[in-house]
């Protein structure tokens, strides 16, 4: 079991600096997601951790150890990559069980670890083939369990799944999900995709410009986002984000639609509200009316777009409802259920009896 901890970490490429003091632990067998947008520093991260990339200054240790000068393949990690990484000219079985022979594990032994590893995975039937013959969920199996053919002290995934097609990212979430309860080794993965981030991790720390912003449990941070950059990057649609300003009687957003709520202090604010909180109700229970911009069926709801000036709002509705382009629809909220931040730094502001 390995705990994790950087200290004081920073990574410089020439005058641009990707990551800036950043200060974590990560508790042993814990799955911890870097999540943010490209050039944000998650990558940067988890490539130091490997020794792929040296920090600039800052410490990285393993269970209290040190392990700057340590060269990666003596820090006994495992990666999974984008890009599958498979040696085409190898079978399955070869691939798998490459890293065991690195490491000098006789024929016998290595054959028995290949076949648990690719039993682990579904790839059984799969072993005598080459990369090249398979599919791309079965190549990023086979990154996986060449992963995890030995016990290594740490995992490191980068965005594994991100060239999967949207019902394969499904299913081998759900595989990721089971291997890393099934096999409890601490676990690193980067993605920039916040559905992956909230299905898989432990907790989330989301990046942007080389520092965390937030570290929590990921329904913390969809519950209780520290600032309007985090609300809008955590949810399924985004949450809806909408500037307004108050002049003591009310609210108006940018095109003076008015808005019936009442916000923390007066002036110009962002208020955020998610799609799942609003409801289409008659004019008179309504918070602010707004007409159809676009609707999508989902099967299991209809989402509606609304259009606020320059600004989408995304209502989620029941799966029965049918819309027009341009129809007049009125909108109900709680007003417990709002968030709001300063318009210019983006930081939550508290509401008295609010969020």
């Amino acid at each position: 079991m390995t705990q994790i901890s950087l200290r004081g970490l920073y990574k410089t490429f020439g005058n641009t600096q990707v990551v800036k003091d950043l200060n974590l632990d990560i508790a042993a067998q814990e799955f911890l997601v870097l999540l943010g947008p490209s050039g944000c520093g998650k990558t940067t991260t988890m490539r130091m951790v490997a020794g792929l990339e040296q920090a600039s200054h800052g410490e990285i240790c393993f269970n209290g150890r040190r392990m700057n000068e340590v060269p990666t393949q003596q820090r006994d990690v495992a990666m999974v990559f984008q890009n599958y990484g498979l040696y085409p000219h190898m079978t399955v079985a070869q691939n798998i069980g490459y890293p065991l022979k690195l490491r000098g594990i006789s024929g016998a032994e290595r054959d028995a670890a290949v076949q648990r590893a690719a039993s682990r995975v579904e790839l059984l039937p799969y072993l005598h083939r080459r990369p090249r013959e398979l599919s791309g969920g079965q190549r990023q199996r086979v990154a996986l369990a060449r992963s995890i053919v030995r016990t290594p002290k740490v995992f490191l995934m980068d965005e594994p799944l991100s060239n999967l097609d949207a019902k394969l990212r499904v299913a081998m979430r759900a595989e990721l999900k089971h291997l890393a309860h099934e096999l409890q080794v601490t676990t690193i993965y980067v993605t920039h995709d916040q559905v992956e981030a909230m299905t898989l991790a432990n907790r989330v720390a989301i990046m942007k410009d080389g520092v965390i912003l937030q570290l929590a449990p990921p329904e913390e941070i969809y519950n209780n986002p520290v600032n309007a950059y985090v609300a809008g990057f955590i949810g399924s649609p985004a949450m809806n984000l909408i500037a307004v300003h108050g002049d003591g009687a009310g609210l108006s957003a940018e095109d003076g639609t008015p808005i019936r709520a009442s916000a923390p202090r007066p002036g110009p604010l962002t208020l955020g509200i998610r799609a799942e909180d609003m409801q289409l109700v008659s004019q008179d229970d309504a918070n602010f009316s707004a007409g159809i911009y676009a609707f999508e069926l989902l099967g299991d709801a209809t989402m509606a777009t609304l259009k606020l000036g320059s600004t989408s709002v995304a209502i989620k509705g029941e799966k029965n409802l049918r819309l027009r382009f341009g129809e007049r629809v009125h909108v109900r909220f709680d007003p417990a259920r709002l968030y709001w931040f300063d318009s210019v730094s983006g930081e939550r502001v508290q509401a008295p009896g609010g969020r």
